[in-house]
């Protein structure tokens, strides 16, 4: 079997590790991939949002099933185009990834079906969101409606600060079209949690939970960034809650999206507050999210590429999906300065004791040599029988890999820990 990969950061490269267990698969192709892939797949230099070089590719090269993992070529249509000329793909189609190519959408669509989330307003002009403003409660939240490489949403603690985002968005264009709409929404507290779940639009399975890092400095202090480290199991998300999740959320979502003439078939991620008024969505996304796949695949026993054609045959009922009982924790390392200005072409060295546990973001090669080319340059991975083991076994990895001007949060996983001694 020829499997092509399409996209090119870690969790691209997560998703190639564990594809490659399944003995079928003969070649993985990775579209556009990066420097670190490209010693587990072959990498093609076509973007992950130029659909039309991906379909031309894939049926030249004969491909026999691809996997759409970023959320752009998903929420542009690179699976119906893929379709359309025979190709089955994991990821769901146009119409069902607009579940978060639009904030707006996945909003009313919870409000329409009663899917617990936080109250909102939509706003498509900017004197009507500033007027708003000025009688809402603060802090409050403040999201462009489309997509904005996952940097689309300011919490604003004073009115000052919403203003100014909102016109940021909408006037300034900061995320260009994805802020002329805007969702100006209640500000939820608790403890947040990542749950993917594998779903054909009939069965939803939900991978194990996880906890991600959002702020780039240790005490979650710092500009908001891709991600800088996840931990799985997440120590709060309890069995009642994640009964509760099935019940509320995670199949009336599958439902709403079947009644709405929009199957989702794919990774359906669910990002959840656990709010004193039980879990609420903060958000949707149409695919795996990053850094999460990088602890939640390596704790995944059952055959990744078995469970995607299930998701596209829709036989996941009848379809094994087994985790691991341990912890997995992932580190990011990324160039100093990131979330905003760093700089890239360092000599990048992993070891190769750990090469099996990094996930390579943000690299390219350069006369056969690795260098940064990239904020968040790779993930160091870890697994083990305890959370606390899986850290340090993470932490001792990052030890053996080396650039110039690497940094990385040196508390990740401090909260879950506290959280799951106490248990």
């Amino acid at each position: 079997m020829k499997v092509m990969v399409i996209g090119g950061g870690g969790r691209e490269h997560a998703i190639i590790k564990k594809l490659k267990e399944n003995k079928s698969i003969t070649e993985i192709f990775a579209l556009p991939g990066n420097g670190g892939i490209a010693a587990d797949a072959l990498c093609v230099d076509i973007g992950a949002k130029d659909i039309e070089k991906q379909v031309e590719f894939a049926v030249a090269n004969k491909i026999d099933y691809a996997v759409v993992a970023p959320d752009d070529p998903l929420v542009l249509g690179a699976v119906d185009e893929l379709q359309k000329v025979g190709i089955p793909c994991f990821g769901p189609e146009k119409k069902a990834a607009v579940i978060e190519g639009s904030k707006v959408f996945s909003k009313r669509l919870m409000k329409k079906y009663s899917i617990p989330t936080a109250e909102y307003e939509v706003f498509e002009n900017t004197r009507d969101a500033l007027d708003y403003l000025d009688r809402a409660a603060m802090p409050t939240v403040i999201k462009a409606d489309g997509l904005a490489l996952g940097k689309g949403v300011i919490i604003a603690q004073t009115k000052e600060e919403a203003k100014a985002a909102v016109t940021s968005m909408m006037e300034d264009k900061i995320f260009g079209e994805s802020g002329s709409r805007v969702v100006i929404e209640e500000y939820l507290t608790g403890p947040e949690v990542s749950v993917l779940t594998f779903t054909d639009g009939k069965t939803i399975v939900p991978m194990v939970s996880s906890m991600d890092h959002k702020r780039a400095l240790d005490g979650d202090k710092g500009l908001n960034t891709g991600g800088m480290g996840t931990v799985a199991p997440n120590p709060y998300y309890t069995e009642e809650i994640a009964k509760e999740c099935m019940e509320k959320i995670f199949l009336p979502t599958v439902r709403a999206m079947n009644a709405e003439g929009r199957t989702f078939k794919g990774c359906l991620y669910f990002g959840l507050m656990l709010t004193k008024d039980g879990p609420k969505v903060i958000e949707y996304n149409c695919r795996f999210g990053d850094p999460e796949t990088q602890v939640v695949l390596p704790l995944l026993e059952s055959d990744l590429f078995t469970i995607m054609q299930a998701v596209t045959n829709q036989t996941l009922d009848k379809t094994e999906v087994r985790f691991k009982n341990g912890c997995a924790a992932c580190v990011i390392m990324a160039s100093n300065g990131y979330p905003q200005k760093y700089q890239s072409g360092f000599e990048l060295h992993i070891d190769e004791s750990v090469k099996d546990s990094v996930f390579v973001a943000g690299a390219k090669r350069e006369n056969g040599v690795l260098k940064t080319a990239g904020g968040r340059v790779l993930g160091v991975t870890a697994t083990a029988d305890t959370l606390k083991e899986a850290l340090s076994k993470a932490y001792e990895r990052v030890d053996r890999v080396h650039f110039k001007n690497a940094f990385w949060r040196k508390d990740i996983g401090a909260k879950a820990l506290c959280k799951a001694e106490e248990n």
